[in-house]
């Protein structure tokens, strides 16, 4: 959500802003409707004054025994005037506040302006991706050969885009799991949550999957949403609060299942785990002040990179261009791990830097130690997608006889160094 005070007094910044991310301008919209909301807020205070004025007067004119029939006319008039306008504020109040929910954040002053992928700048590589004396399989080859990766079962049962896994896949999912939980909150102070995975509008919209991608959800005939990820629920963990700034940061930390309807993805990646409906995912969210955040978001990508590193992941490091960011993002560094079976690198986690966007949809901010009360900067990532990291493993530690080796580091959770058939 934009600050309106912004916006009033740096216009043709903030319609810049707006073109960088490939969007139209705004201000001279959004102003008029301001203006005319104002006015009719000035012209509501002014009737409101008046009915106050012939309030008194007629209470004066009872107890001195005039008659009150022309101030009782008047009185009259002007409530229902009132009523009038109080009506006009609410709708001028609501078109300016969807108008404004629509818009998506502005970059920072060193994100790449772009208008899609092709805009992203490439920040590091690390890792060297394994040469093999033969021709590596794509992870579905793989886990089907195993027997231990279904998607006809799980076609039977739910659909397209789903997936059944077995016996030791499921259990290195799991183990993915776990390891990064235990990684997060044991070497970077993430404190572990289990939260809801079903929630409310007002959540969907903190977090800025509502209005925008209410078809990239999944709504039940309850009214609640699947999250789409868990930052939906840790993030809105602070909706409404005032904090005390000794409070910050906040980092919060879960695996769950996450639901994503994938509209907008018709024809990409039909085969395989990469793009499911359902799928597991470690979140990382930071609660900190405008002061902190940049360092902050820093921290949270290097927990990301952290579990790559340690699981021996090639990967490349993107800062994403104005054009490719999220709708709630001011700055975005994608991690795209390498991938031997399509010979390319595939994004496993993105890590935002939402500044106070989603803290002015959700009304989450902190007070200083002179009693300043400001908005908290909100940020998220994945620390990491469980499902593409699988993905990862199998491909990056297959044998030629279809084999998968397990990450050393992985062993004291799996109970076992190798998968065959």
């Amino acid at each position: 959500m934009h600050d309106i005070r912004f916006i009033r007094e740096f216009p043709e910044l903030f319609d810049k802003l707006l073109t960088d991310r490939n969007q139209e301008r705004a201000s001279s919209l959004i102003l008029g409707l301001d203006k005319v909301h104002r006015q009719t807020l000035t012209d509501l205070q002014s009737f409101q004054s008046q009915r106050n004025a012939h309030a008194k007067a007629f209470g004066e004119a009872k107890r001195n025994g005039e008659s009150t029939d022309v101030i009782a006319s008047e009185g009259e008039t002007l409530k229902q005037k009132i009523a009038v306008f109080e009506e006009q504020s609410k709708e001028q109040e609501k078109e300016l506040h969807d108008i404004l929910s629509a818009i998506p954040n502005v970059a920072a002053s060193d994100v790449p302006v772009g208008k899609d992928e092709t805009g992203n700048a490439e920040v590091l590589r690390w890792g060297i991706p394994k040469e093999f004396s033969f021709t590596p399989k794509h992870h579905y080859e793989l886990g089907e050969a195993l027997g231990l990766m279904d998607f006809a079962t799980a076609t039977k049962l739910s659909g397209a885009r789903f997936v059944l896994l077995k016996g030791a896949l499921s259990r290195l999912e799991r183990s993915l799991a776990q390891f990064m939980l235990d990684t997060h909150t044991s070497e970077f102070g993430y404190t572990e949550i289990s939260p809801p995975l079903l929630v409310n509008d007002s959540a969907m919209f903190s977090t800025g999957q509502l209005p925008k991608f209410e078809h990239d959800s999944f709504l039940t005939s309850h009214n609640h949403w699947l999250i789409p990820t868990s930052e939906v629920s840790l993030t809105n963990m602070v909706a409404g609060d005032i904090l005390s700034e000794l409070q910050l940061p906040i980092r919060v930390t879960a695996s769950t299942p996450c639901f994503r309807a994938e509209a907008g993805a018709a024809g990409r990646d039909t085969r395989g785990m990469i793009r499911n409906h359902q799928f597991t995912k470690v979140e990382l969210v930071s609660i900190t002040t405008p002061e902190q955040s940049e360092a902050e978001h820093e921290r949270l990508t290097s927990a990301a990179e952290s579990i790559l590193k340690k699981l021996n992941l090639p990967y490349r490091k993107m800062l994403l261009s104005t054009g490719d960011m999220g709708f709630c993002a001011k700055k975005t560094y994608d991690l795209e791990v390498w991938l031997p079976g399509p010979q390319d690198f595939r994004e496993i986690s993105s890590c935002s830097n939402c500044g106070d966007f989603q803290a002015r949809r959700m009304n989450a901010r902190y007070r200083t130690h002179d009693g300043k009360i400001h908005f908290v900067h909100t940020l998220n990532g994945s620390g990491l997608a469980v499902g593409r990291t699988l993905i990862a493993v199998l491909e990056n530690y297959q044998e030629a006889d279809g084999s998968i080796t397990i990450p050393e580091i992985l062993r004291p959770y799996t109970g076992f160094d190798r998968i065959e058939a």
